[in-house]
């Protein structure tokens, strides 16, 4: 297929691919998740986020495969587009369904942003929702300015944050006052449905390795980078995630960890390390949410400028200014801004968990049935879809069980975009 990259030399090297990837990943994570997930099933929280990973890894591999054959930024939406053409509406349902699910993230990796850059000072939910927005306004002014200048300092926020998340591990692990057969005591229980739960909802937490992808056009080689930069961040972001968990909940109190699900990590790092320990935690999860925010603004708008580009969102959305589609990232912080004064962290996780893991079954069996084309290995995408599938049925009956309120609001957003898709559909081209 023709290569559509522009003829001068691209600005993203591999280093930026790899630091799109995590800071995508490693954001408001394993920050958000921590508390949700000791809640649930207490000392097998490293186990479900190990599993997490490794779902993750599956669907990347269709993502991979897919991206070779297709060469085109769209992903997700593109990759769905052009392996089944003349179905615009279930195009435009994807499309909106991951923009918005990206949007999700972004308020995710605001509103934990804000919830440690508060957590010394205030309580009040309305200081960290406006901090959260005013952090989104600072992100989306650095995407619309540069490429080349987004790349470079995410570098910076993502290599810096990995180094202090390894440092409050190793320094929670030195400090530990237990084990985890200690933990597990004498007659453990191995509680299957909670793991794999908690499993399936840690999903969104990895799902930034996509964007990568919607920096098709402005990458070099993309034939080695995306593999490369994929499975190194998705490799990358289990062992940092898994390590952090272990050393949590061998050192902090497991009551603590609830208490302050939205800043657990630093609040239990204070309890042991005092005062230096609580800042380095907070330093290192305000880079870790920085640098999510601008990846997904940035890999995010340029799936938006792409879909727009076909009829499915307002055409201005699609304009370009030096490669920069500025109106897609500015709709894209609006929106996340909103999301945040409507809806909780609890809710904005689970939302963007679901709808990942639905596009990501999608992305599978395209990649299933076109593998002779994209060369892919039938067991790994037919085990993608099985292990994709049964995450989004775990959280649908977890969500029933237990916050059947949440689940009416998420099914609800749902049939709002899909109303959207439709109207687009019928109405936009």
């Amino acid at each position: 297929m023709p290569d559509k990259r522009p003829i001068s030399t691209p600005p993203l090297g591999l280093a930026e691919l790899i630091a799109i990837a995590l800071g995508g990943m490693i954001g408001g994570g394993i920050f958000t998740i921590l508390g949700l997930s000791v809640a649930t099933v207490g000392v097998w929280t490293p186990l479900a986020i190990g599993l997490g990973g490794g779902v993750a890894a599956l669907a990347a591999y269709s993502y991979v495969k897919l991206a070779l054959y297709y060469r085109d930024e769209g992903a997700t939406y593109a990759f769905y587009k052009r392996s089944f053409p003349g179905h615009d509406l279930s195009a435009a349902l994807i499309g909106w369904w991951v923009v918005f699910g990206y949007i999700a993230t972004i308020a995710l990796y605001a509103f934990t942003f804000a919830s440690y850059a508060t957590s010394a000072w205030t309580n009040d939910p309305w200081v960290r929702k406006a901090v959260a927005i005013a952090i989104i306004a600072v992100f989306a002014g650095i995407n619309v300015w540069s490429t080349r200048g987004m790349g470079k300092l995410e570098d910076f926020l993502v290599y810096t944050k990995i180094a202090i998340l390894l440092v409050v591990a190793g320094v929670l692990w030195g400090n530990a006052h237990s084990t985890l057969p200690d933990l597990l005591g004498p007659d453990p229980s191995l509680p299957v449905f909670g793991i794999l739960t908690i499993a399936a909802v840690t999903f969104v937490a990895y799902e930034g390795f996509q964007l990568v992808i919607h920096a098709m056009d402005e990458m070099r080689d993309p034939e080695h980078n995306i593999p490369r930069a994929i499975y190194s961040a998705v490799a990358l972001a289990t062992t940092v995630y898994v390590v952090i968990a272990i050393g949590a909940i061998l050192t902090i109190p497991f009551e603590n960890i609830i208490q302050h699900q939205e800043h657990a990590l630093a609040a239990g790092a204070g309890d042991v390390l005092g005062p230096i320990g609580t800042q380095l935690v907070i330093v290192g999860a305000l880079l870790a949410t920085m640098s999510a925010i601008s990846g997904t603004l940035f890999g995010a708008s340029r799936l938006m400028a792409v879909i727009a580009r076909d009829g499915f969102f307002p055409k201005s959305l699609g304009e370009r200014t030096n490669s920069i589609p500025r109106k897609s990232v500015l709709a894209m912080a609006t929106l996340a801004s909103g999301l945040i004064l409507l809806a909780d962290l609890r809710l904005i996780l689970e939302f963007g968990s679901i709808t990942f893991l639905i596009v990501s079954i999608l992305m599978a069996w395209a990649n299933h049935v076109h593998r002779a084309k994209t060369k892919a290995n039938p067991l790994m995408t037919v085990l993608a879809m099985c292990g994709l599938g049964s995450g989004a049925v775990l959280i649908l009956i977890f969500e029933a069980h237990h916050a059947p309120m949440q689940l009416v609001f998420v099914l609800g957003l749902y049939l709002a975009l899909s109303l959207g898709a439709w109207t687009f559909t019928r109405f936009g081209k």
